[in-house]
């Protein structure tokens, strides 16, 4: 899904700590769409994942990483420059999530409180340990953020074989904007819970947040850019569709483990089948309604 040249993108919604920031220490780490790619590594190694934030330095103080933007991400001003450069389109989807969810939410008698976002190269610090590019992108309710590292992208499709559309990427994006309205809402805590298995609360909460980045696809060419009056996005295609679709199988727990060892272990499942990530994300695209969306109840 491509952004419209004119369209006037805001990066002091997205800090950009590229060069910069250490490690630090905090609570249990969030789910995310790469987060499956960690967590079946230590199910390989016999580990329980439910250790994931002790092994990431899950204790002890969030770290104080940086907060300066570098010159990357500031100079990220219109719908052209998402179209020509990848940090520009986290910068650029960023605000149409957040313009999306801050209309949609009263509706339903939730007010949107709008999350943090960092672009990171390498790791960072986190109240949610540290974030690496090994974990993908994840979003840390200690701290109210959602990491990028633009580098898993092109993990994305050289090692998981997604498609390298705009939408492909964009989806990674709403999806972990989908745990921060699953905070809000209060569905998040489920995946602690039941952490593992086909109908766990993990994966419950996983394939909620395919569906919410769904419902902001369905949605996008008609958010507007508050600048402009005009919609940050252009119409989408079947193309971009089948993109986005690409991204959510490439990160089935089926596919990875098959890629990995060569069979499927159903019950070390934390964030769902391909099949399931890509139905749950069409009923939101199809729906756009956040009834559409409860993955809790009843079989997934």
């Amino acid at each position: 899904m491509s952004f419209n040249d004119g369209s006037q993108l805001d990066p002091s919604q997205v800090e950009d700590r590229r060069g910069g920031g250490g490690l630090g220490r905090g609570p249990l780490i969030g789910g995310g769409v790469g987060g499956a790619l960690l967590v079946l590594a230590l199910t390989l190694l016999g580990v329980n994942p439910g250790l994931l934030g002790d092994l990431t330095g899950g204790s002890g103080q969030p770290g104080t990483a940086t907060g300066q933007a570098s010159a990357g991400a500031s100079q990220c001003r219109t719908g052209a420059d998402a179209a020509q450069r990848l940090d520009c389109r986290i910068v650029g989807t960023v605000n149409s999530v957040n313009a999306f969810w801050a209309g949609y939410l009263p509706s339903q008698g939730v007010r949107y409180t709008r999350p943090k976002a960092v672009v990171f190269t390498g790791q960072t610090s986190t109240a949610c340990g540290p974030a690496t590019t090994a974990v993908g992108p994840f979003y840390c309710s200690g701290d109210v953020t959602a990491y990028f590292d633009p580098g898993f992208f092109d993990e994305l499709v050289t090692r998981f074989g997604s498609s390298g559309g705009p939408l492909a990427q964009e989806y990674v994006v709403a999806h972990e904007f989908g745990h921060h309205v699953q905070d809000l809402v209060g569905t998040l805590g489920y995946a602690q819970r039941d952490p593992q298995g086909p109908e766990s609360g993990s994966v419950r909460v996983e394939l909620q947040a395919d569906c919410l980045a769904g419902m902001w696809a369905h949605y996008a060419s008609t958010t507007d850019d508050p600048a402009t009056g005009k919609p940050y996005l252009q119409p989408i295609t079947q193309k971009d569709v089948q993109d986005a679709l690409s991204a959510a199988a490439s990160v089935g727990d089926d596919r990875i483990q098959k890629s990995a060892t060569g069979r499927v272990d159903p019950e070390s499942y934390t964030h769902g089948t391909s099949q399931q990530r890509q139905t749950w994300f069409m009923r939101g695209f199809s729906g756009g309604d956040l009834k559409q969306c409860n993955t809790l109840a009843g079989r997934v």
